[in-house]
């Protein structure tokens, strides 16, 4: 976000929290209905990291946490090994144990989440030789991983001059 005006009075910084992951699920989602009635969805994404110089790959576990419909959502079509993305924000907190220490937690809380694998039965292979699997069909929610159509010029139509552009 960009700013035209002096920094000073009335000046609001900008601030942005926002993370995109892409992983596989550890297990399938913990969902629960809250005392007020709003359903929450639980569930660690198992995100590698790029390889090291030696070849070694390391993978980060992130908590994830989504609620209402989006919770309802996961709890019915996401499944322990399924590869999902994730775009969420980071949140922060903290709790005193039975022992009386205090536990930070992160986690992401998740906007928005997107299949990135094929319904099992449906052709297609990753680039390591293994069949994909895993696509939920649902109207409006994620992506499939499929090729997308050839390009083709003549659906496009060739500006020649600033004077033409619409905008």
């Amino acid at each position: 976000m960009m700013y035209t005006q002096p920094a000073g009075e009335g000046m609001r910084e900008a601030y942005m929290n926002t993370v995109s992951l892409m992983g596989r699920l550890t297990a399938d989602p913990d969902v629960r209905q809250t005392a007020g009635g709003m359903m929450t969805a639980r569930f660690i994404l198992a995100v590698d990291r790029n390889r090291t110089k030696d070849g070694k790959q390391e993978t980060d576990f992130i908590r994830c946490v989504e609620f209402g419909k989006s919770a309802e959502f996961a709890g019915k079509f996401l499944r322990k090994g399924m590869k999902i993305a994730v775009i969420g924000s980071i949140r922060t907190g903290s709790y005193t144990d039975r022992d009386g220490k205090t536990v930070y937690t992160t986690e992401v809380l998740v906007n928005e989440n997107f299949f990135c694998e094929r319904k099992a039965g449906q052709s297609g292979a990753l680039s390591d030789g293994r069949e994909q699997s895993y696509q939920p069909q649902v109207q409006g929610q994620g992506y499939q991983n499929a090729p997308s159509p050839a390009f083709d010029p003549s659906d496009f139509e060739e500006v020649m001059t600033e004077g033409d552009l619409p905008f």
